[in-house]
């Protein structure tokens, strides 16, 4: 993409190389990443977009400022609390946070994934990020999101004024409250394209088929309106 775009790619409070600092919620992630756009892009983007927690981010910009992009991606985020969820999530994480995400373990998945999935497999750079990052993410950081990307967050009715035409791309084997949660995305938001990947479970197409991810949002994105053509219908 960024051979053909300007690509912005921004680490959130607690992720990467700002992991030492506090993530918050998706609300304050989305007003520091406006306030950037805002002071080094003009105040707008071509488009914005991410997947889960990024998708999230991204739907609650649309809200803050109606104009802030053309285009929108949403990959497999949460609009509707799901706090049953959000508190199993977060529990099982304070108690098996280190082990799961020490770098014994993350080695061992990325060895795992080779051996199993040798088409899927991360290139190398990816897999040294990896393992740089993942392993010093604070259990604080990731007890906070699951709180707060799970648990709490809402959309904003504030959405249905965004002049922005999204793709809404969701697993078909995702759970029934990312589904939920698209289908109520497009209640509010009516320009928006529902795209659902078969045989996939979540944010499976962009992490593991980034080429087949770029075939389904290069189109998308040179598209003047709605001309591409849902590959399904929600019931």
């Amino acid at each position: 993409m960024s051979e053909k775009y300007r690509v912005i790619l921004p680490t959130l409070n607690g992720h990467g190389e700002e992991y030492q600092l506090d993530y918050v919620s998706t609300e304050d992630s989305a007003l520091e990443i406006l306030d950037y756009i805002k002071a080094n892009c003009g105040g707008k983007l071509f488009a914005i977009g991410g997947v889960s927690l990024g998708g999230q981010i991204a739907m609650e910009l649309l809200s803050l400022d109606s104009e802030i992009a053309e285009k929108a991606i949403i990959d497999g985020s949460l609009c509707i609390p799901q706090p049953r969820l959000a508190k199993i999530s977060s529990f099982l994480v304070s108690l098996f946070g280190k082990l799961m995400f020490n770098k014994f373990s993350c080695k061992l998945q990325l060895s795992m994934m080779n051996k199993l999935y040798p088409k899927l497999a991360y290139p190398e750079e990816i897999k040294a990020y990896y393992l740089e990052d993942l392993p010093r993410t604070p259990v604080k950081t990731l007890v906070t999101i699951y709180k707060t990307y799970m648990g709490y967050y809402k959309l904003k009715d504030m959405i249905s004024a965004s002049k922005a035409q999204v793709l809404y791309i969701y697993g078909e084997k995702e759970l029934n409250c990312v589904k939920k949660s698209a289908k109520l995305f497009h209640q509010l938001h009516s320009n928006t394209i529902w795209y659902e990947a078969k045989g996939y479970n979540h944010g499976y197409l962009s992490a593991y088929l980034p080429y087949e991810w770029i075939d389904l949002v290069v189109p998308f994105l040179k598209s003047d309106s709605l001309e591409m053509c849902n590959e399904s219908e929600m019931p």
